[in-house]
């Protein structure tokens, strides 16, 4: 295998592929980037079993053929090299030797047989969808996902291919988010997945760079077939992801969200991020609450916690029924609030034991269960 590659587009082929790896692997394969050259480009393969990741850059092949390299050593290399012209020549010893400008380097590898294939795989449902509307969709719901390990059913987030829509569910048990897309869907496409949580996070890291992604799945298994804009990165033309899926039923999120809420107020939502950021600043891991006490066009929040003192914001609002109080964890309230751009953003509440919920007009609903009023 011998190629010319440039050394901007190699660094960040690298960097993309890099955090799938993991930190500490017990088979040596997995700490490895495979490099196959091919006519016209390399390509980069790296896998930690769950998840794998594939992207392909342009490239001068003189010999095609391939080699395994630790990626993270490679990377930092690559990175430091003195010249943009970086070559690459590896025989049949398992030895790369990396040359540019006056820097040369002589990498040991493993053979290329060892590493694992990225799945493939037939019987699926393939969907063709927006990358910035996908990516929008993820961030608005993820900071919902459950981190524990005894709920694993809900580490992640929830595909629904149903209905005409898309819909995105994240849950912990204690606040749900959920967002929805109008698309097209026949009756014998429609399927459901739970996208495990550190696919999510490299969904929403890779995402946004190029026009479309594709997504296929079946029953154990999805793959995203991501887009890229050519002229920003000098990959070819995509990134391929590959990631199984968290098995097992999702649980019926739909009985979570009030059927009836009494009030209803249009918020400025980065006035209201702002206040509860403040007004959580006073409170402690023991009592990590705020309190929003809503009357006659205002609305107050209040912290406070018997090491640090007390605090207190409010903000004008159109509002005309009855005093409402109500607690919530200030986390809770401000996550949706941050992963949301649009201004408009309404709070519907009922009383100190009902959930709160932020709507948007456009299919997003976040539900956030109280805490007790101290």
């Amino acid at each position: 295998m011998k190629f010319k590659i440039n050394q901007d587009h190699f660094s960040n082929g690298l960097q993309q592929v890099l955090n799938v790896v993991a930190t500490r692997s017990t088979m040596p394969i997995l700490s490895n980037v495979l490099i196959e050259a091919q006519e016209g480009y390399i390509s980069l393969t790296t896998t930690n079993l769950d998840l794998g990741i594939r992207c392909r850059i342009k490239a001068d092949v003189e010999t095609t053929g391939g080699i395994t390299l630790p990626v993270r050593k490679l990377a930092t290399i690559v990175r430091e090299l003195p010249q943009n012209d970086v070559f690459v020549d590896a025989g049949d010893n398992n030895q790369a030797k990396i040359t540019s400008g006056g820097s040369l380097f002589k990498i040991m590898g493993i053979n290329t047989e060892e590493f694992p294939p990225l799945p493939s795989f037939e019987n699926r449902h393939v969907f063709e969808l927006s990358q910035d509307e996908i990516v929008s969709m993820l961030k608005s719901v993820s900071y919902g996902q459950s981190t524990d390990e005894n709920r694993y059913i809900l580490n992640g987030v929830y595909f629904n291919f149903a209905d005409e829509k898309l819909t995105l569910v994240a849950t912990d048990g204690r606040r749900l988010a959920l967002t929805a897309l109008d698309t097209e869907i026949s009756e014998d496409n429609t399927g459901s997945l739970i996208l495990p949580a550190k696919t999510v996070a490299e969904l929403e890291r890779l995402l946004g760079k190029g026009e479309k992604v594709k997504i296929a799945f079946n029953d154990r298994q999805v793959a995203f077939e991501i887009t890229i804009d050519e002229e920003a990165s000098g990959l070819v033309d995509q990134l391929y992801l590959v990631s199984k899926i968290v098995e097992g039923n999702y649980p019926n999120y739909r009985q979570v969200i009030p059927k009836e809420t009494e009030h209803r107020v249009k918020i400025e939502r980065e006035l209201m991020l702002e206040c509860v950021n403040r007004a959580a600043l006073v409170t402690s891991d023991k009592s990590h609450s705020v309190k929003l006490k809503v009357s006659k066009n205002l609305l107050e929040i209040s912290g406070s916690s018997s090491e640090y003192g007390e605090s207190h914001e409010s903000m004008a609002i159109a509002y005309d029924g009855p005093e409402v109080q109500v607690a919530f964890n200030p986390q809770f309230l401000m996550e949706p609030l941050k992963a949301l751009s649009k201004d408009e953003v309404f709070f519907e509440f009922k009383d100190e034991l009902s959930p709160g919920l932020f709507k948007t007009l456009d299919n997003f609903i976040c539900v956030i269960m109280p805490l007790r009023l101290n």
